[in-house]
């Protein structure tokens, strides 16, 4: 399974910002995908998770009301949003993929062991 992410750059403090993630025709459309970032100088952060079918989703305390995850209907293709992006919101992005579990909770998708494949991770830069 490979993941790619894109629609990353610079960006001005305010924009509107939505990053995608592809995946590899082998991928699982059962399988639950997040969202986590590296900050320089902070250790990887969870961001945001969604279930397999889109239905249930997940936020990381620092950007709930702002970030917004979503699936494509094809299920393949999940979107993260930002509004009104923030100059702390610099820092590389990467998405994840795992299937799901029936011995974890939801809640259990904002930690980063439980996602087998990762993305490379897409460059966010927020100038202010």
């Amino acid at each position: 399974v490979r993941l790619v992410e894109s629609g990353g750059g610079l960006v001005q403090a305010g924009d509107f910002l939505k990053l995608s993630c592809s995946t590899s025709e082998d991928y699982d459309t059962t399988y639950n995908m997040g969202w986590f970032r590296r900050i320089p100088g902070s250790e990887r952060e969870f961001v945001a998770a969604v279930s397999w079918s889109g239905g249930r989703t997940l936020y990381g305390d620092s950007v709930k009301g702002r970030f917004t995850i979503t699936r494509a209907g094809t299920k393949n293709v999940v979107y993260l949003q930002v509004n009104n992006v923030k100059p702390e919101a610099t820092g590389v992005y990467y998405c994840a993929t795992t299937p799901p579990n029936n011995q974890h909770t939801h809640e259990a998708l904002s930690a980063y062991y439980v996602y087998e494949y990762w993305g490379q991770g897409t460059q966010v830069t927020v100038s202010s």
